[in-house]
């Protein structure tokens, strides 16, 4: 018998990367390539669609060539949420850059929205994280977008996949778009009237699990906001269950079950449906994590790559009281301060750059604090261990670190790549490779569990210090 893959694309949003499993979950192949970050003005950010379909070509092509491409049985996709693209239906060519999740430029605008009304439909709160916004923006300064159509990643990839044939997103997705109707599980027409956006201009939404269409490389048939496969991933398939994610940003999510869970400071949003069940999804979204790092790295230049920083702040015996909020992009969950600007506090002469990366990766873990706190407080469930993936969970100082300041263990699975692992899950599943969850988790594997060796209380109380100093800096 043949051995069957399965081929998984995270379109990220620093970079786009393909991996290949095998029925085992184990990586037989995968490439990666970063696109450019475009910053036109402060506080916008924006990527190159044309960028962000070459390099989902290159690492699919990289990948692909590792293996015998006959054995793809389906192919699954996961991406950068909230992000959007505008293009023309019949040409294929995109008519603006893409508005990046990370991108402030409607802060103003979010303010005079109506919020009750918007959370009760969406269960999200009005910040410009979320695509409505960004779709208006467009839509009143770019007058050719009127006549064409809008999607986030995952829309634009497989439309691009499938030639065309395909305009199509998950309920994952469509959930943080601002404009779908969380209960109803549909476009709201309210919300596409209030936003100016025609139904036709938005993609059908899909099952996450099952065929979307076909590619020269085999069926795509699962598709998943990042946050939502790396959740399925880690098997968070009931109930009470956290993961958090230590990507670009930092996402938590809790799985409610068939039910949505309502929050002033957190997200109700989509897990994934699968055979006609939806299940739901408390969220809390940190707009810069890993990216806080990568900022030392590109902006600063004061690191030549991002495993740098674990010797740095290894090499320190505290944190000398040098705090860096990084609200590069404003403050996500739990404060949802677009106002708020990165603020590196308790800075002196004899400060080096080993402070600055053990602050980039003490503020990682301080935020997750953050959400977690609210998490349980609105769940009712105290948090028991946290389930983590992401590239910075590598990072052993961080995850120590991690468990230390929230005070239970931290659980770092063999495979960390669990957003492209989500993706392969779902599309094996409506595939067959896998004939239920069950069998699909059971190849998971735990490769370290950090247990706290200190208490974080002190230092955690002086993060919050430092946030409220960050706070209201900027107008919009």
């Amino acid at each position: 018998m043949n051995a069957q893959f399965i081929l998984a694309l995270d379109l990220g949003t620093t970079g786009n990367r393909a991996i290949i499993f095998d029925h085992d979950t184990r990586i037989v192949a995968s490439s990666y390539r970063e696109f450019r970050q475009i910053f036109p003005q402060p506080g916008w950010v924006e990527h190159d669609p044309h960028e962000i379909w070459a390099s989902t070509c290159a690492v699919i092509k990289e990948a692909t060539a590792k293996v015998n491409a006959r054995n793809i049985v389906a192919v699954g996709i996961a991406n950068q949420r909230e992000t959007v693209v505008a293009w023309d239906r019949q040409t294929g060519e995109p008519l603006h850059n893409a508005i990046v999740w990370q991108d402030r430029r409607t802060a103003e605008r979010c303010v005079a929205l109506p919020a009750d009304e918007i959370h009760e439909r969406t269960g999200l709160v009005c910040d410009p994280y979320f695509s409505a916004t960004k779709i208006e923006w467009l839509l009143q300064n770019i007058p050719a977008t009127r006549r064409g159509v809008f999607g986030t990643i995952d829309s634009w990839i497989l439309w691009k996949l499938t030639d065309g044939k395909t305009f199509a997103t998950d309920p994952s997705n469509a959930s943080r778009t601002m404009l779908f109707n969380l209960q109803e599980r549909r476009w709201d027409e309210n919300l596409l009237k209030f936003f100016g956006v025609m139904r036709e201009q938005l993609p059908e939404v899909r099952p996450s699990s099952g065929v979307f269409g076909e590619t020269e490389f085999g069926p795509v048939c699962g598709v998943a906001g990042d946050q939502q496969g790396a959740m399925f991933a880690q098997g968070c398939y009931e109930p009470g269950i956290v993961k958090n994610t230590y990507g670009t940003g930092l996402f938590m999510m809790m799985n409610t079950g068939h039910t949505p869970q309502r929050s002033r400071q957190l997200l109700s949003t989509i897990a994934w449906e699968i055979d006609g069940r939806v299940e739901y999804a408390l969220e809390g979204s940190v707009f810069i994590g890993g990216a806080a790092i990568q900022w030392l790295r590109d902006q600063l230049q004061i690191i030549g790559k991002s495993e740098d920083t674990e010797a740095l702040a290894a090499s320190l015996s505290s944190n000398d009281d040098v705090y860096f909020v990084p609200a590069l992009s404003g403050l996500g969950a739990p404060y949802w301060d677009p106002t708020a600007r990165g603020t590196i506090v308790g800075v002196t002469r004899g400060t080096t750059r080993a402070h600055f990366a053990r602050a980039a990766l003490e503020a990682i873990a301080y935020q997750t604090r953050d959400v977690a706190e609210v998490m349980c407080a609105e769940s009712g469930a105290p948090l028991q261990k946290l389930q983590v993936d992401g590239g910075a969970c590598a990072n052993n100082f961080l995850m120590q670190f991690q468990a230390d300041v929230l005070g239970v263990p931290v659980e770092r699975p063999a495979v960390i790549e669990t957003t492209a692992l989500g993706a392969a899950g779902l599309a094996g599943l409506a595939a067959g490779v896998w004939t239920s969850r069950a069998d699909f988790l059971q190849h998971r594997h735990v490769e370290r569990v950090f247990t706290p060796q200190r208490t974080g209380g002190e230092l955690y109380a002086r993060w919050k210090e430092a946030v409220a100093r960050s706070r209201g800096w900027s107008s919009w």
